[in-house]
């Protein structure tokens, strides 16, 4: 805060007192920051335990991802957030020169990442189908939902590790997915049409879920079936995110 509050009253014209946040104040992943409007532009300025980083990235380029309860993450914080924050960073001033080696850890995609991402969300994608059937059968619209919103996220983050492609967060993957060059046909527009409107009473559910569990097993023979070679060897690159 102490080094932040300075630079942006140099920016704003208001009191940033209220909009800059001391460390560790938006949680142990976020860590803080502040909410600023620059000549019209919205800015989010956020802190990053440099030592911290370093540590996520060596457990993420060994496999090891953990997940955590995060506002505004409602598939949750992955530790593996901070490869694609380095990845898609561009440094503006760095003068001690910290981040072009920890940027050069995460290029090409870590192999074990991908494999421990590719294992933990097919399983998670099939056990929140499975854990709903139940649910929908008394009518649970509520948590019918959560769960293919659950799966459907896994789903995404499954393929985007087939393909070695980094993703920061929910927003806008799902879209992103429709540039992905391994795939299931029309994968995107099957999950917005089946999210958008779940249906009500046990038929529909039912319904829902049975239509969840064909795309999940759609993506889990493609990774099955892709997953033992790489983007590289296909000549489709390697670490971009869209």
């Amino acid at each position: 805060e102490g080094a932040v509050a300075p630079l942006a009253r140099e920016l704003i014209a208001a009191d940033p007192g209220d909009m800059v946040t001391p460390p560790g104040a938006w949680g142990p992943w976020i860590n803080g920051g502040a909410w600023l409007e620059i000549e019209g532009h919205r800015v989010d300025w956020l802190y990053r335990d440099l030592a911290r980083v370093r540590r996520v990235v060596e457990e993420c380029r060994a496999g090891q991802v953990t997940c955590d309860y995060q506002p505004g993450h409602p598939h949750g914080f992955f530790s593996s957030n901070y490869l694609a924050d380095l990845h898609d960073c561009r440094p503006l001033f760095d003068p001690a020169g910290v981040l072009a080696p920890l940027k050069a850890l995460v290029t090409p995609y870590p192999p074990a990442l991908r494999r421990a991402l590719l294992d933990r969300f097919l399983w998670e994608a099939g056990f929140a189908i499975d854990t709903a059937k139940k649910a929908a059968g008394r009518g649970d619209v509520v948590y019918v939902s959560g769960c293919l919103f659950r799966a459907a996220a896994c789903l995404v983050q499954a393929l985007f590790a087939l393909n070695e492609r980094y993703v920061s967060n929910e927003k806008g993957a799902l879209q992103r997915t429709r540039a992905l060059p391994r795939c299931p046909e029309g994968f995107a527009d099957r999950l917005e049409a089946l999210l958008s409107a779940p249906g009500q009473g046990a038929e529909a559910l039912l319904g829902s879920l049975g239509r969840m569990e064909a795309i999940a097993r759609e993506a889990r023979d493609l990774c099955r079936r892709e997953g033992s070679s790489t983007p590289q060897e296909s000549g489709q690159g390697s670490g971009e995110r869209f």
